[in-house]
């Protein structure tokens, strides 16, 4: 039986089509777009695939183009920019139907020893301790709607929020712009480096934007804005695997003009660093429909449906 794991190996095992092309499928989900983190996974794959592997990626720098078309598979055309003593460079487009709806810029690093420090890892209560993301969302709704029952048969990582889900707009006040959540992958992605690299980009993706948007509207139920992720950048300061738990550390420094801030570290159990991020994000509110929806009700239902639709 193929398990949500599998399925996301599955999706990052690229097919090579020529020398530095490679083709990604794009499941036919019920969303408007691509989930944006399986965009830039897929390229990292497909990055990572023209190295001699033993450099490990050290950061990515990418932005988000146009909306992709689930269902059609992105073809990632890879450029090789650089094959230096230390540093190698690629630079990935991905492309749709004859348009590119991304692109992104990745640099490997020869590992070398050097001096370190790292900011301390926030204290928090451990994932043992914390609900499930269904589980929480099963005591406030009760039976799970369709759209939430296909999430929890099909997530691929397990998601559990350190400060308990706000419901109502009187639960945001005086919310700080922040969160922070224990993730994993909810089984064995094997032993591949760069598959695990390329699975917490994926999952780097899923959450960052809650950071931005905790003072505006509830994080779960029919949303108020139309949201849209920029651009994305990571960098990559330790060796880690996706199938243990990390945490995800996340803040918005500001918001104005249409769009959001957000970055993120990620850290493991020990307290290691092991990955900053960044993204920006475009915000744009929704006017209510006649019957009470939005647009992005439509778009995306609710930020289950979406987080539905990205594994």
């Amino acid at each position: 039986m193929t398990t949500p794991a599998d399925r996301l190996v599955g999706l990052l095992d690229l097919e090579r089509i020529e020398q530095d092309i490679f083709r990604g499928r794009s499941p036919d989900e019920s969303l408007q777009r691509v989930f944006g983190g399986q965009v830039a996974g897929q390229a990292l794959v497909a990055a990572g695939r023209t190295t001699d592997g033993l450099r490990p990626v050290h950061s990515l720098h990418a932005y988000f183009l146009r909306p992709g078309r689930p269902g059609v598979p992105i073809v990632y055309q890879v450029e090789r920019v650089r094959d230096g003593r230390s540093f190698t460079t690629r630079r990935v487009v991905a492309v749709q139907q004859g348009r590119t709806i991304f692109n992104l810029t990745a640099s490997f690093h020869r590992p070398e020893p050097g001096f370190e420090h790292q900011a301390p890892m926030p204290e928090v209560p451990g994932p043992e301790d914390l609900p499930t993301l269904t589980a929480e969302i099963r005591s406030h709704l009760g039976e799970l709607p369709n759209t939430l029952q296909r999430m929890e048969r099909r997530q691929a990582f397990d998601i559990r929020y350190v400060d308990r889900l706000r419901w109502t707009p009187q639960e945001l006040q005086g919310a700080e712009p922040r969160s922070a959540v224990w993730m994993r992958a909810v089984g064995p992605l094997g032993d591949d480096p760069l598959v695990h690299t390329c699975a917490l980009t994926y999952a780097s993706d899923m959450t960052l934007l809650d950071a931005v948007r905790i003072p505006i509207e509830p994080l779960w139920g029919p949303r108020g804005f139309d949201m849209a992720s920029l651009d994305h950048a990571m960098w990559f300061h330790h060796p880690f695997r996706a199938d243990e738990w990390f945490l995800y550390q996340q803040e918005s420094p500001i918001a104005t003009g249409g769009r959001g801030l957000a970055r993120g570290q990620i850290f493991d159990r020990e307290g290691r660093l092991l990955v900053s991020v960044m993204q920006e994000g475009l915000f744009r509110a929704v006017a209510p429909a006649p019957d009470g929806t939005t647009d992005a009700d439509a778009k995306t239902g609710s930020a289950g449906a979406d987080i539905a639709g990205r594994s």
